[in-house]
């Protein structure tokens, strides 16, 4: 392995900060009085940093100090090093108090979250919200994310998670779709152009009938995001899999439609999560209250066929 130099042997820091107060007042009383210190314990601490330089920093005059040529060359470096650090610590802190980071998947950040977060801000102007979105699972201890929504069993080690809400997957299609294919009953769909037909969703949709899942012919898409293929499923371009709960906007517009009303309900679920550690923050409570509250407020009653065999989509 390199080896490394050892760090440089640093003065105290208490006397540091002595030292850049009484360079700046030129006067060890007013020092003392800004720092909330004796007069004594500053002369102390002055002296402390002069046996470590090995010459006097200040010349002691009857109402004043004035620096030396070696204090001089000290005060300045030492005055801004101190500036910076206070400036880091000042932006750090404003930062966490005013800005609100959250961690989401992307489908889930521009259908459902996206669109009812100007509420949010409008409720709590004082913060500046950022939304990041991500495949992976936030780190809390090294990502800079005050708390995440996130896709999944529920169970994550270290954290608080709060279900918004349970999934399901249906067959959404635009309506013009429905209507020119005649899509009435589960059979139809064998016949229609399905967005993403490789996804097991389709095939559990199907079984959860008593059908079998058709072979992808010619005209299927495959599309990465499920946000890419409703918007192709409200193109007319097929019909998509996927879960309304995150569409229920399109839904009640009447851009997307059920291409046969029934769901499946899926093994995972949208929670909000956030540190155990971090529950008491004032901008996270007042986040996860109003989350809550609209995964409360989006419920829909969901359409289910009575032949349904009761079948639970697997997630991964």
């Amino acid at each position: 392995m390199p080896s490394h130099p050892p760090p440089p042997k640093l003065p105290p820091l208490a006397a540091v900060r002595v030292f850049e107060a009484a360079a700046r007042h030129q006067n060890f009383t007013r020092a003392a009085e800004e720092l909330g210190m004796t007069q004594a314990a500053v002369s102390y601490q002055i002296r402390l940093l002069e046996d470590r330089v090995g010459a006097p920093l200040f010349l002691r005059q009857p109402r004043q100090v004035v620096l030396t040529a070696i204090g001089q060359r000290l005060a300045g470096p030492v005055g801004k090093a101190l500036s910076d650090i206070g400036t880091v610590f000042r932006d750090i802190c404003e930062e966490n108090q005013t800005v609100l980071t959250i961690s989401s998947l992307q489908t889930m950040a521009i259908t459902w979250l996206s669109p009812r977060l100007a509420q949010f801000q409008m409720e709590n102007p004082q913060f500046a919200v950022r939304v990041r979105t991500s495949q992976h699972l936030v780190d809390f201890t090294t990502e800079a994310v005050d708390l995440a929504v996130r896709y999944g069993p529920g169970s994550w080690p270290g954290v608080t998670a709060e279900k918004l809400f349970d999934c399901h997957y249906a067959p959404l299609c635009s309506p013009e779709l429905r209507e020119q294919l005649q899509l009435r009953e589960p059979a139809d769909l064998l016949r229609a152009p399905l967005l993403s037909a490789d996804e097991g969703a389709w095939k559990d949709w199907f079984a959860d009938l008593g059908l079998d899942m058709p072979r992808p012919g010619g005209r299927t898409m495959s599309l990465e995001m499920q946000a890419m293929s409703v918007q192709a499923a409200m193109r007319g371009h097929g019909v998509a899999m996927a879960v309304p709960e995150l569409f229920a906007y399109d839904i009640a517009a009447g851009r997307l439609v059920y291409a046969v009303e029934h769901v499946v309900r899926d093994a995972w679920a949208y929670w909000i999560v956030y540190p155990t550690e971090r529950q008491r923050e004032r901008k996270i409570r007042l986040f996860r209250d109003w989350i809550l509250t609209e995964a409360r407020a989006a419920q829909m009653t969901l359409p289910v066929m009575a032949s349904s065999r009761g079948l639970t989509h697997p997630s991964p």
